[in-house]
């Protein structure tokens, strides 16, 4: 979960340093994972009762995974939360959150979801070790009912929330929230005591922050950057299978329960889907950051040409911020282009672009840190990709441009690059300004490091480019 301190400056500036030239990962599957750090360890906690450790962001170690007997998250877990379960009509457990309260104990917020309608419940589980056991204290919210709501309503699934993925975070004045919600009536959040880790009483289902009919908007996470002083609302768009589109999405507000609103200035509380349709993708589509969407990178220049490189459907993230290096990264699974369903983790870094958006690294964490460059380390040849704002199962393949010394682009856009500060990055292509940064990062591709930029426009496109 989150830390607060204090950032190093624009974009976080950490220095010269790269990752090595052939560092080595160890890929471990789990799905929505949220992360935590205890002492000098990393820990995801995900679906089917899932985790997963790590102390570098790139090897990771399987700790526990599926809802039976003998996991040793929850070691009695099928009459532990025999409850949960029965309401949900399910044999297993979705998106859950960790988070160390004052107590010294980790407090893990479960859910179970029935999965083809909203009827769900969602509790918390505390344990003395971040490992387990975990104890359970209850349910706290329930949806999918016929009848009266949590909120003391007749339940209706186009406005209540199906009370799943839930993210519990500090706010910078030691507040204690959680944000929770997927599809249905939208994402909520939900003011928490502190001390007992429980909601506060008399909010129902608390404030509604965006959403409904059955848009679909899910894995809501939050992160608080003291660099910018502002709260990143991350969330998922579009379904989570190979063919749904899943896409990560931000907005931001200078205040945990919002207003948010996106790189427009489009306010996340219109985005929602249309009354009497489903699933109506076009309607909110063109609300929050889109940050990443399904890619292909071009074998041009890679060392193995037979291998098909790029994320599908990536989604469900958390994000961390270490208070000591001033850095950020996106946590998340993804699919992989003809590999079905198969799922990992993986991690990027983000940055904060001089606008005070977060940016993705265009390839994935392997120890690099931004540096300070010249025209000639950028100039160059990139395959690039434009990450739109559509939710869509096609792959969106890169394209081969340059960035010539002159200041100009050329190849499949046009248009105009500077650097700025070092390593900030400003791109005019095809008339639309992209405002991001420029790092030098370990290309899977290549196998070699080698310059990358990400940017995003004030429409909220996300564009990144890798050297060849």
């Amino acid at each position: 979960m989150l830390l607060l301190g204090a950032c190093s400056g624009p974009a976080g500036n950490q220095g010269g340093g790269e990752a090595p030239s052939s560092p080595e990962f160890t890929n471990v599957s789990v799905h929505d994972p949220s992360v935590i750090r205890v002492k000098d360890t990393y820990y995801v906690f995900g679906s089917h009762l899932t985790a997963a450790k790590t102390t570098d962001l790139m090897n990771w170690e399987p700790i526990a995974s599926g809802v039976h007997d003998g996991n040793a998250l929850i070691p009695n877990v099928t009459t532990e939360l025999e409850e949960t379960l029965s309401w949900a009509q399910s044999d297993t457990l979705w998106a859950p959150d960790v988070i160390q309260l004052a107590d010294g104990k980790f407090y893990m917020y479960y859910d179970a979801c029935r999965g083809d309608s909203p009827l769900s419940a969602m509790g918390v589980a505390v344990a003395d070790s971040i490992e387990g056991p975990y104890r359970n204290k209850g349910i706290i919210l329930k949806s999918g009912m016929t009848g009266i709501s949590d909120d003391g309503t007749v339940y209706d699934s186009t406005q209540h929330p199906n009370v799943v993925d839930p993210d519990v975070f500090f706010d910078k004045d030691g507040g204690l929230w959680m944000v929770y919600g997927s599809y249905s009536g939208g994402i909520y959040i939900l003011k928490m005591d502190p001390a007992t880790g429980l909601p506060l009483e008399g909010q129902g289902y608390g404030t509604k922050l965006l959403g409904g009919y059955h848009a679909r908007i899910e894995g809501p996470y939050m992160l608080y950057s003291p660099e910018t002083d502002y709260y990143y609302l991350f969330l998922s768009y579009g379904g989570l299978t190979a063919d749904g589109g899943y896409n990560i999405r931000v907005a931001r507000s200078k205040n945990p329960d919002g207003p948010f609103e996106d790189a427009e200035g489009r306010k996340m509380a219109e985005a929602q889907g249309t009354p009497g349709q489903l699933f109506d993708d076009p309607a909110y589509a063109p609300y929050g950051v889109k940050l990443m969407g399904n890619f292909e990178w071009s074998a041009e220049g890679a060392k193995n040409p037979d291998e098909t490189l790029g994320y599908v459907s990536p989604g469900h993230n958390s994000a961390y911020y270490d208070e000591k290096t001033g850095q950020y990264f996106l946590i998340f699974h993804t699919r992989f282009p003809g590999r079905g369903e198969e799922h990992e983790v993986r991690v990027h870094q983000l940055f904060m672009n001089s606008e005070g958006w977060p940016v993705a690294a265009p390839e994935r964490y392997s120890g690099e840190k931004i540096g300070r460059y010249n025209g000639k380390q950028i100039a160059g040849s990139y395959q690039y990709i434009s990450h739109g704002k559509d939710i869509t199962a096609d792959l969106v393949a890169s394209q081969a441009i340059k960035l010539n010394e002159d200041g100009t682009i050329s190849g499949a856009v046009s248009g105009t690059w500077k650097l700025t500060g070092g390593h900030g990055a400003r791109l005019t292509i095809d008339g639309n300004a992209y405002d991001g940064v420029f790092v030098r990062q370990w290309n899977e591709r290549t196998q070699r490091i080698g310059m990358s930029f990400t940017a995003v426009s004030t429409e909220g496109v996300a564009v990144w480019g890798s050297s060849f």
